[in-house]
């Protein structure tokens, strides 16, 4: 009995992964097809031979975003993972006279959409001459990061021990040194969570890419809309250009998803 019922739970898993996993399958088999070969009523069949040729088609038109979204999704992620670490020892470990509202009104900043706030930030980053290059558009992300990163930390931290806390004090240790020689390096899980998170959240961006920048700086996300809104353009090559700008998210995941749900959980457990 109990062997059917494992049986059937693994079937069931199993169904369900290949129900979700239908839209990737359809994206690969379709970008790896040769143009030739590329039709609606054969779009589930297998390739009969690999080609690279729609990759070479739409990289071109892809290039120079990709190096934008690079350009920007990583030191987003690296500013706002390292304030977020600063903000969530602090909170933590560090207690001062307020910080029970302060952390409060910084998590505030999470359920703030992005619509409502466009104007006037659009204006605020135009009367400080940072709107048409990436820097404008990487304050924007290391800021609105900033919440998610620092609840992360401050979860993560409230785990250290507080005698470990005390002696770095007794040995000499002031606050900044506690924070890099203590508790930075015992944070990797939380960092990698920090990293997947903003650099997902930075390199998917469209939104205030396209308003913040000018043409010769627009991410990824706007030369694959445009690739993938026309209406000429074979869906062949739609495809193979929404696997290109899926790759860094994906290597990110692959490198620092072992560190994930360890840093996940801990932060679940102990916030």
């Amino acid at each position: 009995m109990r062997t059917l019922a494992k049986t059937t739970r693994y079937l069931a898993l199993f169904l369900l992964a290949c129900f979700f996993l239908m839209p990737v399958y359809a994206l690969l088999v379709t970008a790896l097809k040769d143009p030739a070969s590329v039709s609606v009523v054969r779009m589930w069949e297998l390739p009969a031979s690999f080609s690279m040729e729609n990759f070479r088609i739409v990289w071109p038109d892809l290039r120079e975003g990709f190096v934008n979204s690079l350009l920007l999704a990583v030191p987003a992620s690296l500013i706002s993972a390292m304030l977020g670490a600063a903000n969530g020892f602090v909170l933590s470990k560090w207690r001062f006279p307020g910080a029970d509202f302060v952390f409060p009104l910084i998590l505030f900043g999470m359920f703030i959409p992005y619509q409502a706030i466009l104007i006037p930030m659009y204006r605020t980053m135009q009367s400080a001459n940072l709107v048409g290059g990436l820097d404008g558009l990487i304050i924007v992300h290391v800021i609105y990061g900033l919440p998610i990163t620092t609840l992360i930390f401050r979860s993560y931290f409230t785990g250290l021990s507080d005698e470990v806390i005390e002696a770095a004090k007794v040995d000499g240790a002031g606050m900044l040194r506690t924070f890099f020689f203590v508790a930075l390096p015992i944070a990797p899980p939380a960092f990698a969570v920090a990293l997947i998170w903003q650099f997902t959240s930075a390199w998917n961006d469209f939104l205030f890419g396209v308003l913040l920048t000018s043409r010769e700086f627009w991410p990824i996300t706007v030369a694959l809309n445009n690739i993938a809104g026309g209406q000429t353009v074979p869906f062949n090559q739609a495809m193979a250009s929404a696997l290109l700008a899926s790759v860094p998210t994906l290597l990110v995941y692959i490198l620092l998803g072992r560190f994930f749900m360890r840093g996940l959980m801990a932060g679940a457990l102990k916030g």
